[in-house]
């Protein structure tokens, strides 16, 4: 069996998470420590949660490295752009065919070597600003 012990701030401060934080992977997060204070087992909250043990264990884990940072989701996760770097290129090919997603699309194929669809470069020149 394995618990975590907290100590009276840490209890205010997962409660007012579990209450008031926007992110809902942190109030879920906080919520599973502060059951798991009142000796709820990691059995009992892989099912309320839905989630495998293992992924307790990580929060738990988590919490003993780093407390209330690790109550977040860490950056860097999910799929990384085939565009990153090409920004140059891809600004002056949107120069030269006015705008033209299409002729853009055709360059990345035949010169870059890369099959995007449409909706994927128009979210890349969104996030880049161009």
């Amino acid at each position: 069996m394995r618990y975590i012990v907290l100590k009276p701030n840490e209890i205010e401060a997962l409660e007012g998470l579990r209450k008031n934080s926007a992110d809902n992977t942190v109030r879920k997060r906080s919520h599973c420590i502060l059951l798991s204070h009142r000796k709820r087992t990691i059995t009992d909250l892989s099912g309320i949660f839905g989630v495998d043990r293992r992924t307790i264990e990580r929060w738990f884990g988590g919490w003993e490295e780093n407390g209330v940072g690790s109550l977040s989701i860490q950056s860097g996760r999910g799929v990384k752009t085939k565009l990153k770097g090409l920004e140059t290129a891809i600004a002056e090919q949107l120069k030269e065919h006015g705008r033209n997603l299409k002729n853009v699309l055709l360059y990345l194929e035949k010169e870059q070597g890369i099959i995007i669809c449409r909706k994927t470069l128009q979210n890349f020149l969104k996030g880049t600003g161009l």
